[in-house]
């Protein structure tokens, strides 16, 4: 049985040593790995990973398993079966696909709303661009929906991290809407010597992400050393990080009829890398949103 691509062993990251992340986790404040996350992710690397033992798992936090019945049941997954239990719900979608929700699911959970709306308005964001996400993977070559679903949502997991240590962090991610994506992040690293990218990797890395899918983590604003492959980021995470500067502009075309900022920056990427054209990226635009009610 395949093992969930979210739950392999980290190796060592050339970019940011050991020492690096721990100062920042100190630092910052980022959160452990809850143990109910370590504990999936050692069955989940089981030869033969044990559905009974990991649906038991998630079915000690009642939040949790609520959580996922409600997303296995959406429309965003439009099952023809809806689960009624976690083991059903993990059958359905499969081991891979449950793990990566799973995963994303914790994150939420670890990042509460807070009294000034802001980290509301940050997952009202993520499920937004995560819906659309998951649609255009299913139209896009060579893009696997689960792993598309993963990145997307974890992309940005730096932000929650700085809203939650940074009371005027709001000014930055009303930033994020309007300047491009390395501009926001200059503006991080001199005013709190930390980026939500760096965050971000650092996040993913201590809950034992791979890798290569932290590295597209580091890099999703920093486009020039992935075009230019100065950077060690293997091919399917430079997919990942085309597809998810795509999702952000087709997501900018059909709610503002504009370019998103990264657009400029990230266009020859997301061109090459995904063989698209600009005409099938308006088409894709004009295309009705799929509802997730």
């Amino acid at each position: 049985m395949e093992a969930c691509p979210l739950m392999s062993e980290p190796i060592q990251d050339p970019t940011l040593s050991d020492s690096d992340i721990d100062r920042m986790t100190r630092e910052i404040g980022i959160p452990p790995c809850p143990d109910v996350l370590l504990l999936f992710s050692a069955e989940m690397r089981q030869a033969e990973p044990d559905i009974r033992k990991l649906a038991d798992l998630i079915g000690r936090d009642v939040a949790l398993s609520a959580s996922l019945l409600k997303l296995v049941n959406s429309a965003l997954y439009g099952l023809r079966t809806k689960a009624s239990n976690v083991h059903q719900a993990l059958s359905i979608v499969g081991l891979r696909a449950g793990a990566n929700l799973i995963t994303g699911l914790i994150l939420r959970q670890a990042f509460p709303s807070d009294s000034t709306g802001l980290m509301q308005d940050f997952w009202d964001k993520s499920a937004a661009i995560t819906a659309t996400a998951l649609e255009l993977a299913r139209r896009i070559s060579g893009i696997d929906p689960d792993e598309a679903h993963a990145y997307v949502l974890f992309r940005d997991c730096g932000i929650p991290v700085m809203i939650r240590k940074f009371s005027d962090y709001g000014d930055i991610m009303a930033k994020l809407d309007v300047m491009p994506g390395m501009r926001v992040v200059g503006i991080e690293q001199t005013k709190y010597r930390y980026s939500h990218a760096r965050v971000g990797y650092a996040l993913a890395n201590g809950w034992q992400l791979p890798e290569p899918f932290c590295r597209a983590i580091l890099y999703h604003h920093d486009f020039e050393p992935v075009i230019t492959k100065r950077r060690e980021i293997e091919p399917i995470n430079r997919k990942l990080i085309a597809f998810g500067l795509l999702v952000e502009q087709i997501a900018a075309l059909r709610s503002t009829g504009k370019l998103c900022p990264d657009w400029d920056a990230g266009e020859p990427l997301v061109l090459e890398t995904l063989g698209i054209s600009p005409d099938e990226i308006v088409a894709l635009a004009l295309e009705p949103e799929e509802t997730t009610d």
